[in-house]
């Protein structure tokens, strides 16, 4: 079952590096990955980008509540531990950032081949990424992926991103607010 969690939920506490996740690993372990460690893990997307929504592949992954996400929203410090993470994934997927605008990297075209492929699970992912930047008020970067993605989409993407994502990524920066339970 998945962990709810409190103003100071084990998520806060693994986002600020003071508790590993549910498998013992600490938020910088994970920063420290090599992409094939990112790509062949399946359990850690949930925990560096939190959703209010249970996993279906990770049932043991917390929830982020209305108190979380204001906490990401507010504290400095964990906003910058999310970009981080957002850093880390936009390296993954070879995309680059600048400011709020992000493009394809120098690596785009030897680890798009990693993810852009039909029906990839990253594309789930890249939507968990966008929900939390929206819920963290990082609206900025969550356009600023959009924009390069439904780029790709047009472009190398086109055939291999399915509408159907495209409107899960776009639905992803008009989610409302988490309620208080």
């Amino acid at each position: 079952m998945a962990e709810s969690v409190s103003a100071d939920s084990h998520l806060l506490r693994f986002y600020r590096g003071e508790a590993p996740d549910a498998a013992g690993r600490h938020i910088a372990d994970i920063w420290a990955w090599d992409h094939r460690r990112l790509e062949m893990a399946h359990d850690y997307i949930q925990w560096l980008f939190p959703a209010s929504e249970p996993s279906r592949f990770n049932p043991v992954a917390p929830l982020l509540t209305a108190a979380d996400a204001a906490a990401l929203r507010r504290n400095p410090d964990l906003r910058a531990r999310l970009i981080r993470s957002f850093d880390l994934m936009l390296n993954f997927y070879g995309l680059a950032r600048e400011g709020d605008i992000i493009r394809r990297g120098p690596t785009f075209p030897a680890r798009s081949a990693t993810w852009l492929t039909p029906t990839n699970h990253n594309y789930l992912r890249l939507t968990r990424i966008l929900l939390c930047l929206r819920h963290a008020d990082l609206d900025d970067l969550a356009r600023g992926l959009l924009a390069c993605l439904q780029d790709i989409a047009a472009g190398e993407g086109a055939g291999l991103i399915p509408d159907r994502t495209l409107g899960f990524w776009r639905g992803a920066l008009i989610a409302p607010p988490i309620q208080s339970a």
